[in-house]
């Protein structure tokens, strides 16, 4: 029988898979059918459906993950257990660099550029985004294929403190593997993630100078590069604490041994790391106007459809 705190926590990631599955799908299906009506992608709407996808991904390896820990003799599992952490890394890796190319993009899009390297890359990043993309999942597999080498040792104990007989022969190789795969696991979300710091550095740095140039006028926040600028900052801050918040809730399940007994630590790290790729769907529909403008129309065609079930005669 688990914990109750544990059962309150998978119910809780439960939600949040839902959700992110509602979210994801949403941004896949309406950026996949306006491509096929119109014929043609922008570079945005093809870094949101890889997105999307590799997030859809990533919570059904959340889901395989909590059913490997408590509901599932992983010491019969452990060569698949390694299939299936190479496979969590390179789509947590990859959705990473997707995020990050996204801000990227937003930020080359929206800030004034005057040397010449930044407007050579503002005129060319459209075209650049499928080999941007292409390499990204080339880095992540490179940050993760490894994994299928690892000891099998590393996956004999759950984070619950749950191991098999024979576990305890494998303390030292547990423990080295684990260094291993948090060195990967590290390696590859640094570099994204210091891009994605700097972004959000140049886009303040941008809206900073533009205010200044527009201190003169009354109505500076009515200013729509103003709003613009707002608008993209607020969505790479959050991105970067829903994802700092998931990296860490991340780090503690791995670090999580079989001398750690703590359930409110493996609860509270699941929940945390299954609400960044629901979250933050959420916040891209919020953000992006075509996005929002579907869902709009998506909730009122289920308002009139409710109105015509409750008014048709039985």
């Amino acid at each position: 029988m688990l914990p109750p705190v544990l059962i309150i926590s998978i119910s809780v990631v439960a939600i949040e898979v839902v959700v992110g599955f509602t979210g994801n799908g949403f941004i896949t299906a309406v950026n996949i059918i306006d491509w096929i009506k119109n014929k043609k992608i922008s570079s945005t709407d093809m870094i949101l459906i890889f997105l999307s996808t590799s997030r859809f991904i990533l919570q059904v390896t959340i889901l395989m993950h909590i059913h490997s820990l408590y509901f599932v003799d992983v010491l019969r599992l452990a060569s698949v257990y390694k299939a299936f952490g190479a496979v969590w890394m390179f789509v947590n890796h990859a959705s990473l660099w997707f995020s990050t190319w996204l801000y990227v993009l937003y930020c080359v899009k929206i800030i004034n550029v005057t040397q010449w390297l930044l407007l050579k890359i503002k005129l060319r990043i459209s075209g650049m985004v499928p080999w941007l993309l292409l390499g990204s999942m080339v880095i992540s597999s490179g940050t993760s294929l490894p994994l299928l080498w690892i000891t099998p040792s590393t996956y004999l104990c759950s984070s619950t403190g749950n191991c098999g007989e024979n576990s305890t022969a494998h303390i030292t190789d547990w423990n080295s593997s684990h260094l291993y795969l948090l060195l990967l696991y590290f390696v590859g979300c640094f570099f994204p993630l210091v891009l994605s710091v700097v972004t959000s550095a140049l886009l303040i740095t941008s809206l900073w100078k533009h205010m200044k140039k527009m201190q003169c006028y009354v109505d500076t926040f009515r200013d729509p590069l103003i709003h613009v600028h707002l608008t993209a900052i607020k969505s790479i801050i959050s991105f970067l604490v829903l994802y700092l918040s998931s990296f860490v809730a991340q780090m503690l399940l791995i670090l999580s041994t079989s001398e750690s007994k703590d359930d409110v630590k493996v609860a509270v790290s699941l929940v945390v790391a299954g609400a960044y790729p629901s979250i933050h769907s959420i916040i891209l529909i919020i953000v992006n106007s075509k996005l929002k403008l579907a869902f709009r129309i998506l909730c009122q065609h289920f308002k009139c459809h409710l109105e015509n079930m409750t008014l048709s005669p039985i």
